[in-house]
C-alpha cells in the first residue's frame, strides 16, 4: 500500500494566472498579502494580477522581501508582517524561495512561535493550525515548489527545512508564460533543479508506481527541452514542456523524496550561498557516478527518458552512459561542473562532509547508504572533475 498526496487545486497552463479572481470571488476574499519577488515587478505578465486585486477592493500588503537561499530572520520578518496585516489569503510569486517564505510565513503565523521552532534538524514544535489560505504563482521551471510542503532555510553552514502537509498550497497556479523572460542562468540551474527532483524521486527508496509515472515523465519531459529554452527562450512549447515536467518533478518528490544530491547540495547553499540549483547541478553527475551500480535497473529507463542511444549496451554501460550525459547536459547548460570553479579549496572539503552527512532525512532515501566514505568521494569527485565510478 502506498499513498499519494498533492494540493488541493492545480491550475495549468497559459492564462490560468486569471484563476486568481475566480479564486479571490469564490473565497470572499478581502484582505492580501502578496509575497513577490523583487526583479518580478517590470513582468507585464503581472499586471492583470495586479490589477484585478485593485479590481475586487482587495486590501493588499505587498512584499519584495525575497532573495535567493532565505535565512531564518528574513522567515521571521515575514512572519511578523503577515501576523501584523491579518490577511485571509496569501499569494507567493516568484521562484522557489518566494514560495518557500510565503507558504512557511501563511502556516506559522497561525501558530505560536517562529520559524525555528519548526524546522526538521532542530525545531522544537509541531505545527496545529492550518494556517493562512494559499495560493502560489511559480515564475520558474523550476522548483516544484507550488506542489510540496517544505521550505529550506538557510543557515549559517548548511540549510534546513520545514515540511509538514500543512504546508502543502491551497492553490498551485503554473502559467508557463511567466517563464519566457526567465534570464538564461536562471533557466538552466532551475530546469535542472527540476530534473534532479525527478531522478532522485524516480531511484528513491521511497518510490511508488505512481511517482515512477511522474518522474519519468518529467525526465522526459525536461531533457527534450530545455536545451532549447535557452537557445528560444520565447518558443511557446518548450516552456510549456518545462513548466509541465517541473510541476510533475514536483509531484514525485514530494511523494517518494529527494536524495544525496540534495543532501551534499545543502552545504554548498549554507557555506558557500551557491544557488540552489547549481547547487544541485554540480553534485548530480557525481553521486550518480557513485550511486547507479545500487539502482541499475531504474538508470536503463532512466535512460530511456532521456533518449539516449543505448543499443547493444550492457546494463553497466547504460548507467556509465546515463551519468556521462548528465555531466554533458551540464556542460552544454554552461553551469559549471567543478568545485574548483566556485573558488571552493581542497581544504573546504571537510566541512563539506561534516555538514553533509547531517542531513540524514535526504541520505535516508538514497538507494545506495553514503557514509562519510561515499560522502568523501562524492566532493573529491567533485573537486576534480572526476567520473571515478565510470572508468
Amino acid at each position: 500500500m502506498y499513498k499519494f498526496i498533492s494540493p488541493n487545486k492545480i491550475y495549468y497552463g497559459e492564462g490560468s494566472l486569471d484563476k486568481v479572481s475566480d479564486i479571490i470571488q469564490y473565497l470572499s476574499t478581502k484582505r492580501v498579502y502578496v509575497l513577490i519577488d523583487p526583479i518580478l515587478k517590470k513582468l507585464s505578465a503581472l499586471d492583470s494580477l495586479f490589477n484585478l486585486l485593485e479590481e475586487h477592493n482587495i486590501q493588499m500588503c505587498e512584499s519584495t522581501k525575497v532573495v535567493p537561499e532565505p535565512s531564518l530572520q528574513l522567515g521571521n520578518e515575514i512572519v511578523e508582517e503577515i501576523r501584523l496585516f491579518d490577511p485571509d489569503l496569501v499569494i507567493g510569486i516568484g521562484g522557489g524561495s518566494a514560495l518557500d517564505l510565503a507558504k512557511s510565513a501563511a502556516v506559522v503565523a497561525r501558530n505560536e512561535g517562529m520559524v525555528e521552532n519548526y524546522l526538521n534538524l532542530t525545531g522544537d514544535r509541531q505545527l496545529v493550525e492550518k494556517g493562512i489560505t494559499k495560493v502560489l504563482i511559480p515564475t520558474t521551471a523550476g522548483t516544484g515548489s507550488e506542489v510540496t510542503d517544505i521550505a529550506v532555510f538557510s543557515l549559517n553552514e548548511s540549510k534546513d527545512v520545514i515540511t509538514d502537509p500543512l504546508l502543502l498550497a491551497d492553490y498551485a497556479i503554473v502559467d508557463p508564460t511567466l517563464t519566457y523572460t526567465l534570464p538564461a542562468r536562471i533557466t538552466a540551474s532551475s530546469g535542472v533543479d527540476a530534473l534532479t527532483h525527478a531522478i532522485e524521486s524516480y531511484t528513491s527508496v521511497n518510490a511508488t508506481p505512481m511517482t515512477d509515472l511522474l518522474a519519468l515523465a518529467a525526465i522526459e519531459k525536461i531533457s527534450s527541452n530545455i536545451r532549447s529554452a535557452l537557445s528560444n527562450p520565447q518558443d511557446r512549447y518548450v516552456r510549456e514542456e518545462m513548466a509541465m515536467g517541473s510541476m510533475l518533478a514536483g509531484l514525485s518528490f514530494y511523494n517518494a523524496g529527494v536524495a544525496g544530491v540534495h543532501a551534499l547540495a545543502y552545504p554548498l547553499g549554507g557555506l558557500f550561498k551557491i544557488p540552489h540549483g547549481e547547487s544541485n547541478a554540480i553534485l548530480l553527475p557525481y553521486v550518480y557516478d557513485s550511486i547507479w551500480p545500487d539502482c541499475i535497473k531504474k538508470m536503463t529507463n532512466v535512460a530511456k527518458a532521456l533518449r539516449l542511444k543505448t543499443e547493444g549496451l550492457k546494463e553497466t554501460e547504460v548507467s556509465v552512459a546515463v551519468v556521462k550525459s548528465l555531466l554533458d547536459l551540464i556542460k552544454d547548460l554552461g553551469l559549471p561542473t567543478t568545485l574548483k570553479e566556485y573558488d571552493i579549496k581542497q581544504s573546504d572539503l571537510s566541512n563539506l562532509i561534516v555538514n553533509g552527512i547531517k542531513q540524514k532525512r535526504l541520505l535516508s532515501r538514497s538507494p545506495k547508504k553514503l557514509g562519510l566514505k561515499e560522502i568523501e568521494s562524492i566532493y573529491t569527485n567533485a573537486y576534480d572533475g572526476t567520473l571515478t565510478g565510470c572508468e
